[in-house]
């Protein structure tokens, strides 16, 4: 505690004081290194390999999985194994009497989660053409 305010005094005497920086400096410090852009939001430019300015929605578009993608990477530990009472991939006992309730109510529990199934089914990058391109083919492979 002393050598904190002689040092405090030593470098107020001696000019050495800094000045602090301006609202704008500290906020520009504080910033977060990245932000967040979900599909479906204009979050200003970005640009394409041609350096063409393209808004974030279509990026996310062109960037795009395939409805196997997504299962592969977020879907299959449950579907593949039951997990939660989660539909198994390719049963059509277990997908049926969700496949009656037609795509729109499948994909609205996917995007809302139910049971143990978290919102999104832990694709929280997903877009809803992603999401029912997954549903999509879980139902083919089951019928």
């Amino acid at each position: 505690m002393l050598v904190m305010a002689s040092l405090l005094v030593g470098s107020a005497v001696n000019g050495g004081v800094a000045a602090s920086d301006s609202a704008a400096e500290i906020r520009a410090r504080l910033k977060p290194f990245g932000d967040v852009c979900r599909t479906g939001q204009d979050c200003g430019g970005l640009e394409d390999g041609s350096g063409a300015a393209v808004s974030a929605p279509a990026a996310a578009a062109a960037a795009g999985l395939s409805g196997q993608q997504i299962y592969d990477r977020f879907c299959f530990a449950c579907h593949a194994t039951g997990v939660g009472e989660a539909p198994l991939f390719g049963d059509l006992a277990q997908w049926q009497p969700r496949i009656d309730q037609g795509m729109e109510q499948m994909l609205a529990v996917s995007l809302t989660g139910r049971g143990l199934m978290p919102p999104m089914g832990t694709c929280v990058t997903c877009s809803d053409d992603e999401m029912r391109a997954a549903i999509q083919y879980m139902v083919d492979s089951a019928q």
